[in-house]
């Protein structure tokens, strides 16, 4: 890329995408392919609504990129190139669901698919006026809690994670959201130091198993192991989790629960309890329900 011939934003994007797509990145931390994530990168460095339209007649595709501006440009590409971390740990920022997350190193990048079950109501039917008490556990940088106190507006929610780093990150979108007085924020090991009862558990928790954390890219391994690696089947804290919670759970409550790509060996460890696959937008294998019942009545 010359930074010194006058470009359009839509061909810049354009030669972003060929320059990561030939780097051979890995995506999947807010999008899923080069172009996506040059248009990300692109928008941001310019200073441009990350929705800003690239085609059609209200298009910012004619629209020349100043000389001095392609510099700032380049240099954001390339240490997207030579670092290996995630766009929004170079950006600060990360999006879900529309709302926007501060995040860095101390904390995951969000991408949860509970987002989506929040926001679309797939949960709601499980809830009701008992419904107060809501723990995101794994909160991560907060994400899930930020969101289900604006999806239910007359819950209060605890954030509870084992890392204080994450739990500073978390407490940064929290205010941000302007959610302190609903949100609280707790250190603690699994459900250890949470006694309860929460009406909702909502847990996106460390679930890698061995075999694909060794083999993950530089992406994933420039976040915190501690929330990613989940033992040899990837089930270890999800083991406890499932022990701990039913104590934890008022009668009505539910646990949703996120387990990517690990369905297989969810279902190997604890294949006698029934469960709700949640449908996604990754598909009916990355999500579950579990009933406080259902915990009762087939104790893992």
């Amino acid at each position: 890329m010359n930074p010194t011939a006058p470009i359009t934003l839509g061909r810049l994007i354009e030669q972003a995408a060929r320059q990561l797509d030939a780097a051979g990145l890995a995506f999947g931390h807010g999008t899923t392919n080069a172009h996506d994530e040059a248009a990300w990168l692109v928008l941001w460095q310019l200073g441009l609504p990350l929705d800003s339209p690239l085609d059609g007649p209200e298009s910012m595709d004619g629209h020349a990129v100043a000389a001095d501006r392609l510099t700032a440009v380049q240099a954001l590409l390339q240490r997207r190139i030579d670092s290996r971390q995630p766009a929004a740990y170079l950006t600060r920022e990360a999006w879900l669901q529309g709302v926007p997350f501060y995040v860095d190193e101390r904390a995951i990048v969000p991408r949860s698919f509970i987002a989506e079950l929040i926001a679309d109501g797939t949960v709601d039917p499980w809830l009701g006026e008992h419904t107060r008490q809501v723990l995101d556990l794994c909160t991560g940088n907060g994400s899930l809690a930020v969101l289900a106190a604006m999806a239910w507006p007359e819950v209060e929610v605890l954030g509870a994670d084992l890392s204080p780093d994450a739990l500073e990150v978390a407490r940064i979108n929290v205010e941000r959201h302007g959610l302190g007085g609903r949100i609280r924020l707790q250190i603690s090991d699994g459900l250890s130091a949470l006694p309860g009862p929460f009406d909702l558990i909502l847990c996106n928790p460390p679930y890698v198993n061995a075999q694909s954390m060794a083999a993950l890219p530089a992406e994933y391994r420039a976040e915190p192991e501690l929330a990613l690696a989940g033992g040899i089947d990837g089930m270890d804290f999800v083991r406890q989790l499932l022990r701990d919670a039913p104590s934890r759970m008022s009668p009505h409550a539910v646990l949703v629960l996120e387990i990517g790509n690990e369905r297989a060996h969810f279902e190997a460890a604890f294949a006698q309890l029934p469960v709700f696959w949640l449908d996604t937008s990754a598909g009916e294998d990355q999500v579950l329900l579990i009933t406080r019942e259902a915990l009762l009545d087939f104790p893992v």
